[in-house]
């Protein structure tokens, strides 16, 4: 239903043509086969979206959508990022006109990668494209937050909260806010929510992964139902969320537990991310902020370069400076480190977290599964580093 998929949109009759790009370890390639009950045909890829490594092109998949028809094209957010750093042009490929729907999810979509989309298709002569903007969780099989055709559009926000779920945003006390940032909670059970992990005994690394921070007694609790739920807690799921007041769209600021802290300051990474990957040297970053009790904050920045660019004092001037005008002096990293690759999980999104916990002197198999990273060769520059930071 939030979606719009059905069976009759294709102009020549043929039916929806589904495609989202997805691997099979991501919620998103469940979300795309379960098209098959309304009738639709799943267009399905398999390979980069990006070319191949040795020669980048962000045209492939686009080229993809256009032999077959696609009437409903989802990707990553960082797909159209990198499509827009790219200046991709689209206007070659008169195919795409099928197209009534595009699709993002894994992390933020900036305003401006959608600007570009929307543009894109305009040029091909496709006025007034819609976006399913969506956010949810493969950990629980769903979306909480997502798409609906009647419902104003605004670039860089999610229309409205899905149907069948109580999703607020919390303060730190446990009380609904709109038109602030909180914690991204569901108030109230929903059926695939999972039940427990396996090999996990007594629930700890479930309970400790979603309903600490909301334990029983704290806050406004739901009743009834059966599960942790039951017991008072309350699923927190990781993301800050702003509701806005008046419309009920959805913003998401990024994973609430990567959340910079810099001197009573608190800010989502997606900001600074904005910030430093408008620059055209810079084709990906990351962030962590080692704030520890009873440690001064300690904040990298690590920065993916185009080939043949390379981190000088030049350029760190311009990052530092783009970090400070868009921001805040406050949030000036640390230190700025080339890498070859930020590590990415199987549905793209930044491992900001393994790597804090890493950087903070974890060992690299408790804070990270390789098995479901989409680069796990990247892993051991990091170790190095945090091998350095604890001499």
């Amino acid at each position: 239903l939030h979606n719009d998929i059905g069976c009759s949109y294709h102009p020549n009759s043929l039916g929806e043509r589904y495609h989202w790009y997805s691997s099979t370890g991501w919620v998103m390639w469940n979300a795309q086969i379960s098209g098959l009950l309304n009738g639709t045909t799943c267009v399905i890829y398999d390979g980069n979206p990006g070319g191949p490594k040795d020669k980048p092109d962000w045209l492939t998949l686009w080229r993809f959508a256009a032999e077959t028809g696609v009437t409903f094209f989802g990707a990553g957010a960082a797909f159209f990022a990198n499509c827009l750093k790219a200046g991709v042009d689209l206007s070659s490929l008169p195919g795409l006109r099928s197209v009534r729907a595009l699709g993002t999810t894994g992390s933020p979509l900036s305003d401006e990668a959608q600007r570009w989309g929307t543009a894109q298709f305009e040029k091909l002569g496709v006025p007034d494209m819609w976006w399913c903007n969506i956010s949810g969780g493969t950990d629980f099989a769903g979306a909480f937050i997502g798409g609906n055709r009647e419902l104003p559009l605004v670039p860089g926000e999610m229309q409205c909260r899905l149907l069948g779920c109580a999703v607020e945003a919390w303060n730190e006390q446990g009380q609904p806010v709109e038109g602030d940032v909180g914690e991204l909670v569901c108030a109230q059970p929903i059926p695939s929510m999972p039940l427990y992990f396996w090999g996990d005994k007594d629930n700890a690394r479930y309970l400790s992964s979603y309903f600490d921070m909301y334990p029983a007694g704290h806050g406004r609790q739901p009743g009834g139902g059966d599960g942790p739920a039951s017991m008072g807690g309350v699923w927190r799921h990781g993301d800050w969320l702003k509701i806005n007041s008046a419309t009920g769209a959805c913003v998401i600021y990024g994973r609430s537990d990567a959340t910079i802290n810099r001197h009573g300051l608190r800010m989502g990474t997606s900001e600074l991310y904005s910030a430093v990957e408008a620059l055209p040297e810079v084709m990906d970053s990351m962030v962590v902020d080692l704030e520890y009790l009873g440690r001064d904050s300690y904040m990298p920045l690590f920065v993916v370069l185009r080939d043949g660019v390379w981190l000088d004092d030049a350029l760190r001037d311009k990052l530092n400076l783009a970090i400070k005008t868009a921001l805040s002096p406050r949030f000036l990293p640390n230190a700025i480190f080339q890498v070859a690759e930020i590590p990415r999980t199987l549905s793209g999104k930044k491992q900001e977290l393994p790597i804090k916990k890493l950087l903070l002197g974890q060992p690299i198999e408790k804070v990270v599964n390789k098995d479901a990273m989409a680069n796990p060769g990247c892993l051991d520059w990091y170790v190095a580093l945090a091998d350095r930071i604890k001499t």
